[in-house]
């Protein structure tokens, strides 16, 4: 019961005692979830498809997934060093184009259309080029949260150090594949053949999902034994296995579907 209250008191504290940058993240990623939760219910409530670029499913699925996602790596960054400004760049960067990225797809699926891969019209191609853009800017972002995360070498037990360096380097894989998919997208959608571009992109969802939320599971992992009476050395050996668990799920996933 200890445990379970100093874990806790520990995450009130992150937002009683976080910065005005973080509390803002966190307010904006419960906004995107709950939009990806109404999406459910529209989902549900109107009987219509699950599949395919015009279903409710992608507005539920981003808004959840930009929600879940910019809430986790403001809490994982936070036990980063960085210089103020440095953490307000990044992370009100992450923030803002998250907003706009769900934004952009929620209104496409509002007005029947897709919102990746669409060229039709002149609005649609601006749609899906901000869409893209935006997804260099998440690149970037993370990209320097990563590097600092690289550079750390004090103030974090080994275990939560080791563990935000795995979740932060397979989330830029994340992006990467993501990168993949949008990139041979656009190219079969512009030539001519949109639907093979959904095809396509679509085959690394499960791929593109599984690495997104290392950067959950395995530092959530490292900071819930911060509350074990264990030694350090044995925390980092069991962050090293969950580490090898989650590379084999990876391959397994890319082996099934990639």
């Amino acid at each position: 019961m200890a445990t379970i209250t100093e874990a806790r008191t520990s995450l009130e504290r992150k937002w009683t005692h976080g910065r005005p940058v973080e509390r803002l993240a966190y307010s904006v990623a419960a906004v995107l979830f709950v939009s990806g939760l109404v999406h459910f219910g529209v989902l549900v409530v109107s009987g219509t498809t699950w599949e395919g670029p015009l279903s409710y499913r992608k507005a539920m699925t981003f808004g959840l997934s930009f929600g879940l996602t910019l809430a986790t790596l403001t809490w994982a960054t936070s036990f980063l060093r960085l210089r103020p400004r440095t953490r307000n760049v990044l992370l009100g960067a992450f923030t803002a184009v998250s907003v706009v990225e769900v934004a952009l797809i929620t209104m496409q699926v509002w007005r029947g259309v897709p919102s990746h891969f669409n060229f039709e019209t002149g609005f649609d191609s601006t749609v899906s080029m901000m869409l893209a853009a935006g997804g260099a800017v998440i690149i970037a972002t993370v990209l320097g949260f990563t590097v600092a995360a690289m550079r750390a070498t004090s103030g974090l037990a080994p275990s939560l150090l080791l563990a935000l360096r795995f979740g932060l380097v397979v989330l830029m894989g994340a992006l990467v594949v993501g990168a993949v998919m949008i990139a041979d997208g656009v190219r079969l959608a512009r030539g001519g053949d949109p639907q093979l571009a959904y095809t396509t992109a679509g085959a690394l969802k499960p791929v593109h999902a599984v690495t997104m939320h290392a950067i959950l599971v395995v530092p959530a992992l490292a900071w819930l034994l911060r509350f074990v009476d264990w030694p350090e050395r044995r925390r980092t050996k069991l962050i090293w296995t969950a580490i090898g668990l989650y590379t084999a799920l990876i391959a397994i996933v890319w082996l099934v579907f990639g």
